[in-house]
C-alpha cells in the first residue's frame, strides 16, 4: 500500500494557528463506520453521541515545555574566563533543540533544526549558562546531548518553550502553556501534546459521568513514535520510534471489564489507541510500564477500542494511517473531503472527529 494513498491538498488557511476562543467549543464532525455518514455537530454536544456505561480513555500525559535554544559555541575563539567564574564565550548561530527523552542526570535524546550540521563534538550554550555537547547519533537524526549540569522539568520550565508543531507558524506564548495542554494532564514525559484531549474540559468529563460513562487513563509519553513522518514509498517498510506507556491496574481492570460485558470502549486520541492495543496479551489487557512500536495501517484486527475520538490529522502520517484502519480508507477520504469543503480547521488546535 502506497504512501501516497494517505496524501491530501488541505488550503494553509485550514491549518488552525491558534486554540479555539474557548476551550470545548470546537466543531465535531461525527463518522459512521458502518455506512460512512457524516453529521456535523459540535463538541458541547459530544455527550448526546456517547451511550450510557461507555469506558472511556484519556492519556493524561503532560506536556513539557521540551523546547530549549543553544548558541554554537565557536571553538575558534578563545575562552575568557573571570575571576567570578562566568565565561565570555564566542556563540555562533542559533540552533532549536526538542528534548525527548531522559537518559541520564546529564544526558537527553533530542532532535534539532539544521540536523545535517549538527555533529558529534559540537557545544553549544543555553539560557542559564548551560553548556551541552553533542556525543552521539542515533537513527541518522536523533542527537545524544550530554549538559554540564542536569537539566529538568524545573530548568525547562524556566527557559523551555512549548513545543508547537512546526506548521503552527508563529512563536509559543503564555496561553500555549494552558491550552497545549489537557485538563487532566499529570505526568510530564511528553514532546508533543495528545490533541485529542486537548477539546475535554472538566464540565464535559462531568456531563459525560453523570450519564454514566466511566473514565479511565493512561500515560503514553508522546514522542517520534507519533509524530514522525512516514518516508517511506510503501507504508509496510514504515517502521515507528519505541515511545514509552503505561497502563495503571485500575484502567486495565475497567478495560477488561468494559470488554465482558460488550460495552463501548472509546478512545480519545490515537496514543489511546496504540497503549491500549499493545498491551492486549492473550485476550485482556496487561497492566505496567511497556514501550511500544506498534504501527496500525489498514488490514489490523482492534482488539480492544470500538470508537475513536481524534482530530484531522497530517497527510500520510501514521496517524492518518492509523485512523484509515479504524474507519476505513474510503471513509476517511470522504470524511476529510467533505472537512475542507466545510472549511473545519485541522490539525494540533483543530476541530475533531468522532468516530462510531
Amino acid at each position: 500500500m502506497k504512501t501516497s494513498e494517505f496524501n491530501f491538498n488541505l488550503p494553509k488557511e485550514l491549518i488552525a494557528q491558534e486554540p479555539a476562543e474557548k476551550r470545548g467549543t470546537s466543531r465535531l464532525m461525527i463518522l459512521k463506520r458502518e455506512n460512512g455518514e457524516i453529521v456535523h455537530s459540535s463538541i458541547p454536544e459530544l455527550p448526546k453521541w456517547i451511550k450510557p456505561e461507555s469506558l472511556i480513555v484519556f492519556n493524561n500525559t503532560r506536556v513539557r515545555k521540551a523546547r530549549i535554544f543553544g548558541n554554537t559555541i565557536n571553538n575558534n575563539f578563545p575562552q575568557i574566563m573571570h575571576t567570578d567564574g562566568q565565561t565570555d564565550i564566542k556563540n555562533g548561530g542559533k540552533v532549536e533543540f526538542i528534548l525527548l527523552e531522559r537518559k541520564s542526570l546529564y544526558t537527553w535524546r533530542s532532535i534539532t533544526s539544521k540536523s545535517k550540521k549538527q555533529k558529534i563534538g559540537k557545544k553549544y550554550i543555553f539560557p542559564g549558562g548551560v553548556i551541552g555537547e553533542i556525543t552521539a547519533i542515533e537513527n541518522k537524526t536523533e542527537k545524544i546531548v550530554h549538559f554540564n549540569r542536569p537539566i529538568d522539568d524545573k530548568y525547562l520550565n524556566i527557559y523551555g518553550h512549548m513545543p508547537l508543531p512546526p506548521y503552527i507558524k508563529r512563536p509559543d506564548n503564555k496561553e500555549d502553556e494552558k491550552r497545549y495542554q489537557t485538563v487532566y494532564s499529570k505526568y510530564y514525559g511528553s514532546s508533543a501534546a495528545p490533541t485529542a484531549g486537548l477539546h475535554f474540559t472538566w464540565n464535559i468529563i462531568d456531563k459525560l459521568k453523570k450519564k454514566g460513562s466511566e473514565i479511565a487513563y493512561i500515560d503514553l509519553s508522546v514522542g517520534l513514535g507519533t509524530f514522525t513522518p512516514i518516508r517511506s514509498e510503501n507504508i509496510k517498510d514504515h517502521h515507528m520510534h519505541n515511545e514509552r506507556y503505561n497502563i495503571p491496574l485500575e484502567t486495565a481492570k475497567k478495560v477488561n471489564s468494559a470488554i465482558k460485558e460488550n460495552r463501548d470502549i472509546i478512545a480519545v486520541g490515537t496514543t489511546v489507541v496504540r497503549a491500549l492495543e499493545s498491551a492486549w496479551v492473550k485476550d485482556k489487557i496487561i497492566p505496567g510500564r511497556n514501550e511500544t512500536d506498534i504501527f496500525i495501517y489498514p488490514g489490523y484486527r482492534f482488539n480492544v477500542v470500538n470508537k475513536l475520538f481524534t482530530n484531522f490529522h497530517t497527510p500520510e502520517s501514521s496517524l492518518i494511517v492509523l485512523v484509515s484502519a479504524f474507519a476505513g480508507i474510503d471513509n476517511i477520504r470522504l470524511a476529510y473531503r467533505t472537512a475542507i469543503e466545510k472549511e473545519y480547521r485541522f490539525f494540533s488546535y483543530g476541530d475533531a472527529m468522532f468516530i462510531l
